[in-house]
């Protein structure tokens, strides 16, 4: 992977290599990757603000698409936390950092000091506000061809992670802003050597379930697998 600065042609070129698209207004990629403190004490600029909040629903359009049409067994309620997963932050910045667009950020000085190329928000910001960058500069076709190759691994690899309610459920609840699951033990039974355990997993203030398994894990699964059946999520174990 091609690293280097935005400050000269040289270092665009060598983005775009990285991303396989050649831009035609080379301004909307420098905006696309000028975090917001790197204007500091400047009255003039735009960061990637605006272009990161296009680009999530862009994102999320080609997603969708490429789950709809790739796992046609799907029931709606199954792709749904699927797109959840696939969108969230963490997966947006995987596809930032195997594109080396840290490399290519603008960034602030305090911001830069603190290890800012290698944040997990700023770099999801970032790898959506390129999707808008290219999109608004050559079109959905030219944005989907990015976003399919950079997650190609995981668009393959979604079938298998789901299942596993815990790992859905705490999608969903990301993808949802609610928050992360949290699990507690209500209730013990059974000999030391064959204990039966009931976990309660709570999200947020109202959403509760519970489950019942010999070990804490498999306690854990059935109550993330009931919580996800309220809301109509099944799925084959």
């Amino acid at each position: 992977m091609i690293s280097g600065s935005v400050s000269d042609k040289s270092g665009l070129a060598a983005l775009e290599q990285n991303l396989d698209y050649r831009f035609r207004d080379r301004d909307l990629l420098t905006e696309a990757l000028t975090h917001s403190s790197a204007l500091e004490g400047k009255k003039r600029g735009k960061s990637l603000e605006r272009l990161e909040f296009f680009g999530d629903r862009v994102l999320g359009l080609v997603i969708a698409e490429a789950l709809f049409l790739a796992y046609r067994h799907m029931e709606a309620s199954a792709l749904a936390p699927q797109l959840s997963g696939l969108v969230r932050r963490a997966a947006c910045a995987r596809a930032a950092r195997e594109l080396g667009l840290g490399a290519f950020l603008l960034l602030g000085k305090t911001e830069e000091k603190g290890g800012g190329r290698e944040k997990e928000s700023i770099l999801a910001d970032a790898m959506e506000a390129v999707i808008a960058a290219i999109y608004l500069d050559g079109g959905l076709e030219a944005a989907r061809g990015l976003i399919l190759r950079a997650w190609a691994e995981p668009l393959r690899s979604r079938p298998r992670e789901a299942r596993d309610p815990k790992t859905i459920l705490q999608e969903w609840a990301e993808g949802q802003g609610s928050g992360a699951p949290v699990y507690r033990v209500i209730g013990r039974t059974g000999p030391d050597h064959a204990p039966r355990f009931e976990i309660e997993v709570r999200l947020g203030t109202d959403r509760v379930a519970s489950g019942t398994g010999g070990n804490k894990q498999e306690a854990e699964q059935g109550a993330a697998r009931a919580l996800l059946a309220t809301h109509g999520m099944r799925f084959d174990d």
